[in-house]
């Protein structure tokens, strides 16, 4: 028997009631839960849903009847069309009420411990210009914006208006169309000054966009970092190895922004955007930018990783400083560490800091940045946590008194909390991107740990991701 297909469905005059995850908000009908992207609590819209199931559905708004009183103007011209950035209607304070609910939901509904009274959620000092790194896709497909289409496609072939190509942003859920933005809020000059220089230039030659259908043109992508410390390193990817044509862009480039500390250029010429098995070349500049923390420097070359908010980057590390609890005798493992910010931005309080980390080039250039701060104390190990962290291990290098993990948003795996519990530091200081598996290894460690502080950190305004912060004691 064929499925019987749903029809489409359009809710009429909804209310949207609350905040929901990942930047939408939601209400209720028919008994159950409708996400809803681009609205406000307090919002009445009429809802198309694209998907609807038999507890939830999502959809997206078609008129606005009520505007929320909670709403805020967006500030951005491209808001709504790229995909950053998605809470710009909604004023700051009420985006940190409702980051410090999503914590205090996950641990609670996840987490299933015993939980201490909530720290409150540290806000950003600027929620404009705050990232130090930002990548633009120049494309051969623009993505038109809706009022544009609904404008013209009475009379011109969308299509055709698309083929235009774009600097910008991969608009969302679409791998082929680049938003074209005119001015970005979200990184400082000369940001907007170096995607223009670019476009002018590309203009000029004649210079063709790369077409991700079929892999083919010159100009890929872009990718600034703009430190606090005045250094700005750019590294253009072309997706053809012709020197001289890459050559005359560069020269261009600096001429025009000669803010350029570091102008490097890599040539991809792969089906994806990913850098990590190719190498940027320098052109100009010694191939890496210095940022700052608090007093310490690190080196950061075009493939490191470094936390993209500086500012909110020294206060998060702050926290976990301070829930580390150190008093000059400590040994502390630094787990996930990276390139080593934490374990480096903690060193001065502890007697010895031991990083470990799976990519071997992170743990260059964390040996590299311990030499920058004339560490002595600090020693950095490439490999598997669970492999690495053994008896002949700790003989070496001492059983660590406190325990920092930092892992990416998937949180720790299975046989990592296995070894914290087996390794059994009385202190662990967990610092994570995502709540919900953040949550479920608080479960997991609640085995033989309690939380004892929770302190929410938002590191990136204007969008659904919250960081947060938790110390775990032994029992007693």
């Amino acid at each position: 028997m064929a499925r019987k297909r749903r029809r489409n469905t359009v809710l009429e005059k909804f209310r949207v009631e609350d905040y929901a995850a990942e930047g939408k908000s939601l209400g209720r009908w028919e008994g159950k839960v409708v996400f809803v992207e681009r609205t406000v609590p307090g919002d009445v819209v009429d809802v198309f849903l694209y998907k609807n199931k038999k507890d939830w559905a999502e959809g997206y708004p078609l008129v606005f009847h009520e505007l929320s009183p909670k709403r805020a103007v967006p500030f951005c011209e491209h808001y709504g069309d790229c995909g950053g950035c998605q809470w710009q209607s909604v004023p700051y304070e009420e985006q940190l009420k409702f980051k410090f609910r999503q914590v205090q939901d996950a641990l609670q509904r996840i987490g299933k411990v015993p939980l201490p009274e909530f720290m409150p959620i540290l806000g950003g000092e600027a929620d404009r210009y705050y990232r130090n790194k930002l990548e633009y896709t120049f494309g051969t497909y623009r993505y038109v914006p809706e009022k544009e289409f609904q404008a013209t496609k009475s009379e011109t072939n969308v299509p055709e208006i698309s083929k235009v190509g774009a600097a910008g942003f991969h608009a969302k859920g679409l791998f082929d169309k680049v938003v074209d933005i005119t001015r970005c809020y979200l990184q400082p000059e000369p940001t907007n000054a170096v995607r223009e220089v670019i476009r002018e230039y590309a203009k000029a030659h004649e210079l063709a966009y790369y077409d991700v259908r079929h892999h083919t043109g010159y100009l890929r992508n872009v990718q600034l970092r703009i430190c606090t410390t005045g250094e700005v390193m750019v590294n253009v990817i072309v997706g053809e190895d012709d020197f001289a044509k890459t050559e005359g862009l560069l020269k261009y480039m600096l001429e025009k922004v000669p803010s350029i500390t570091t102008l490097l250029y890599t040539v991809n010429q792969k089906k994806n955007d990913s850098l990590y098995d190719l190498e940027p070349v320098t052109y100009h500049g010694k191939g890496y930018v210095i940022e700052k923390l608090e007093y310490f420097l690190f080196k950061i070359g075009p493939k490191s990783f470094f936390q993209t908010n500086t500012r909110q980057a020294e206060r998060l590390y702050q926290v976990t400083r301070d829930f580390a609890e150190l008093t000059g005798n400590e040994t502390v493992y630094d787990l996930y560490c990276g390139t080593g910010s934490i374990g480096i931005f903690v060193s001065k309080l502890a007697k010895h800091i031991v990083g470990v980390e799976v990519i071997e080039e992170a743990i260059h250039d964390a040996k590299e940045n311990a030499a920058l701060n004339n560490l002595t104390s600090a020693d950095f190990f490439a490999g598997d946590v669970i492999k690495i962290c053994n008896d002949d291990f700790f003989d070496t290098h001492g059983r660590p008194d406190v325990i920092i993990t930092d892992p990416p948003r998937a949180g720790m795996h299975p046989k990592l909390v296995e070894k914290l519990l087996e390794i059994a530091a009385p202190v662990i200081v967990y610092v994570s991107c995502n709540p919900a598996t953040q949550g479920r290894d608080l479960n997991l460690l609640g085995e033989k740990y309690e939380v004892t502080k929770v302190q929410p950190v938002d590191m990136f305004p204007h969008t659904h991701h919250i960081e947060n912060v938790v110390q775990l004691k032994l029992k007693p």
